[in-house]
């Protein structure tokens, strides 16, 4: 749901306090020693102009003063002048060589991101002194962002044996950690970490990744206040309170959060990307204040990126495409299970799959997913200019973005316009703000036309829904209809709880008052979190509804999950955040899903899910039509429990899972979207194409349509 929490690590610069390495004769008149201290004394208060005007001074006398050249070049990389600062240290290195000087090199080479140079000055630095812990400590963060975590630990690990009161070396070695999945033994060194400083904001943070990721969210909340009140002016933790805050259902809060986190760093996608899928969700946010935001997005991520232009070739229109998908969650995930089935009958002699991977994640539908592309590629460790050039070079035709403003998204990378046609798919509900991305895929009901001006994407529609389900590759037999047994009514949702915002408790409140003895079974991850789970009770409690009468239960493996089902009788969706996922596989398991008409995308994913099963009686009007619907289905068990006896046969033989017909109309939509993108090309003399914003594009008529 959001974008990933950043864990601090950082990487400490040697600026002597005790004198300088060497000594030199003191000049005529001119004390170099002194005037060294007074510019260490400078530099380390941050005064950068008077530390630069002494270093230059010593270095007027003396030009070949190691000390002055090399500080004088440490300073030029704190203040961003990286190429130059780097000469002058290596000048330094030259005349005097020594572990301070090489540590610091690794430093500022690691500011330049080139790693390897970094662990390579590191490495010398320790060939000089091999007790060298800062350089230890260095070397461990450098092998873990190249993705070498054993050494990392073996670094750190090393480093805090030499030093136990060595507080950064705790932080890189729990990071490194982290990575492997120690996340008791990372908490540990936090926590140490914190003991030798309890003002490092840093670890404060980190620990507060480990309590969000576990679910204690209010803990993970007083962690991130604590760093705050250390660091109040740091972006990344504003968005990682706001992350918490959010799962807590206290959107007002996490909103603010978030817009203090763009406040203060206008650049910073991942805040903007959690700020845009809060506001989504936000019934009392407007469409047009949505839209003006994500614009905003784009225009700043688009202000950031050096655009690629790539020409069309006429003899290109019909050749067999290279599609890209770029994504975090090809894996357990909604969006690998709505694509596995389709990938695997896509006609490979029309289209070339690859995949961009934004995170690691390997697991059995990781697995499954592998084979189906031509080649799979990790760019979770690539920065987004270094990504754009990777796919350019790839020659991707066209670019998919599957996750828009959700989790490990890298939306900045298609402002790049690394590939000729760019697309979103599947992972999001609205405009990315991107006007680099040239369609959205969709269905009519999801997006009708009528509702295009809401997308900076042009529409392409596909002929029956957007979506195409992967069934479970296990089986769950469908349980008999749970009132049948227990002689009430057991409504049940299973999605994110930030989708129940106040008028969704408020409507679901008055369902459970008209249908007498129901109950609400609700299981979702946010509700392992006992503070959350009291918050919801009392959030009902407000409308009147007993806590005797909700069922809370946290995260199941998926299997469990499905099963749970047969402890529901009718799926209740959220709005205006519908659910996808949740609501499919409610079908699955004979629970029929009862939606809200809504006005946008979001709120039309459930009026596309059930109208495409042929369930169309199950999409109310409004809030009294909700209500009224609740109340009569309840009442018809028998037909409830026929509807729930062939609910999964109707699901399969429908196009939400028929995924050859789905492959065809999406290879279809490709082949359009290209053919579309050569002739416009064309027709503007070689100016690059750009798509009608204002018409529809069709996988079915795509041919028969007269181009932009």
């Amino acid at each position: 749901m959001q974008a990933p929490a950043d864990r601090d690590t950082h990487t400490n610069v040697d600026v002597p306090t005790d004198g300088p390495a060497h000594a030199h004769a003191p000049l005529p008149a001119f004390d170099a020693a002194v005037t060294l201290q007074a510019a260490f004394a400078h530099h380390q208060a941050g005064r950068m102009g008077e530390a630069a005007d002494l270093y230059k001074q010593i270095l007027r006398h003396d030009e070949t003063h190691a000390d002055a050249l090399h500080f004088l070049g440490v300073l030029a990389c704190d203040v961003g002048s990286l190429p130059a600062g780097l000469d002058l240290i290596e000048k330094s290195i030259q005349l005097h060589p020594n572990a301070i000087y090489l540590n610091n090199l690794g430093n500022m080479r690691g500011r330049a991101r080139d790693l390897q140079g970094a662990i390579d000055a590191y490495r010398a630095a320790l060939s000089l002194a091999p007790d060298y812990v800062d350089a230890l400590s260095n070397l461990g963060y450098a092998l873990r962002e190249t993705g070498d975590s054993l050494a990392a630990i073996r670094c750190c690990k090393q480093a805090v044996r030499l030093k136990p009161e060595h507080a950064q070396a705790w932080i890189n070695l729990g990071n490194a950690l982290l990575d492997l999945g120690s996340d008791e033994e990372a908490l540990d060194s936090y926590i140490k970490a914190l003991a030798l400083n309890p003002n490092d904001a840093s670890a404060h943070n980190n620990v507060g990744n480990i309590q969000e990721k576990y679910g204690r969210a209010a803990s993970a909340a007083v962690s991130y206040q604590r760093a705050l009140a250390l660091e109040p002016h740091r972006a990344s933790l504003h968005n990682n309170l706001g992350n918490v805050l959010r799962d807590q259902g206290q959107l007002d809060r996490a909103t603010a959060s978030y817009r203090q986190a763009v406040a203060l760093d206008p650049g910073f996608a991942q805040a903007h990307s959690n700020l845009l899928l809060l506001l989504n969700t936000r019934p009392d946010v407007s469409l047009s204040e949505q839209f003006d935001e994500a614009r905003k997005f784009g225009e700043r991520q688009t202000a950031k990126a050096q655009r690629f232009e790539q020409a069309a070739n006429a003899s290109e229109a019909d050749k067999r495409l290279r599609i890209g998908f770029v994504s975090g969650d090809l894996n357990s995930h909604p969006v690998g299970f709505f694509l596995e089935s389709v990938l695997g009958h896509l006609d490979r002699a029309r289209v070339e799959l690859v995949a961009y991977a934004t995170r690691k994640r390997d697991d059995a539908v990781s697995q499954r997913l592998l084979p189906q592309f031509g080649a799979w590629h990790d760019i979770s460790r690539l920065d987004d200019a270094t990504c754009a050039r990777r796919i350019r070079d790839d020659a991707i035709d066209i670019l998919v973005d599957l996750s828009g403003h959700t989790n490990h998204n890298r939306l900045p990378v298609f402002a790049w316009k690394p590939a000729p046609v760019q697309a979103t798919w599947l992972g999001y509900f609205a405009t990315t703000g991107l006007a680099s991305i040239d369609y959205v895929i969709a269905d009519r009901h999801v997006l009708p036309l009528d509702e295009a001006s809401q997308f900076v994407e042009a529409p392409w529609h596909l002929p029956d829904s957007y979506l195409c389900f992967t069934p479970p590759p296990f089986d769950i037999a469908v349980g008999p209809l749970p009132a049948s047994a227990n002689g009430a009514i057991t409504f049940g949702c299973f999605n994110h709880l930030v989708k129940l915002n106040d008028a969704v408790v408020a409507l679901w409140s008055h369902v459970l008052d008209a249908v007498p003895g129901s109950r609400l079974l609700l299981k979702t991850r946010q509700l392992d979190d006992p503070a959350v789970q009291q918050a919801t009770l009392e959030r009902f409690a407000a409308h009147g509804i007993d806590g005797a009468r909700l069922v809370l239960e946290g995260q199941s493996p998926r299997a469990e999950l499905l099963a749970a089902y047969n402890r529901v009788d009718i799926a209740l969706d959220p709005f205006p955040y519908a659910g996808g996922t949740t609501s499919v596989e409610a079908l699955w398991m004979g629970v029929p899903v009862l939606t809200r008409r809504g006005e946008r995308f979001l709120s039309h994913v459930g009026e596309s899910i059930v109208n495409t099963a042929g369930l169309h009686d199950w999409i109310a009007s409004d809030d009294a039509d909700y209500i009224a619907r609740a109340v009569r289905f309840s009442a018809h068990r028998d037909e409830l429990a026929t509807l729930r006896s062939t609910l999964r046969e109707r699901l399969l033989g429908s196009p939400l899972c028929d995924a050859p017909r789905f492959a065809r109309h999406l290879e279809d939509a490709f082949h359009g979207m290209w053919a579309r993108h050569v002739a416009c090309h064309h027709a503007n003399d070689g100016h690059p194409a750009q798509p009608d914003r204002h018409s529809s594009g069709d996988a079915r008529h795509a041919a028969e349509r007269n181009f932009a």
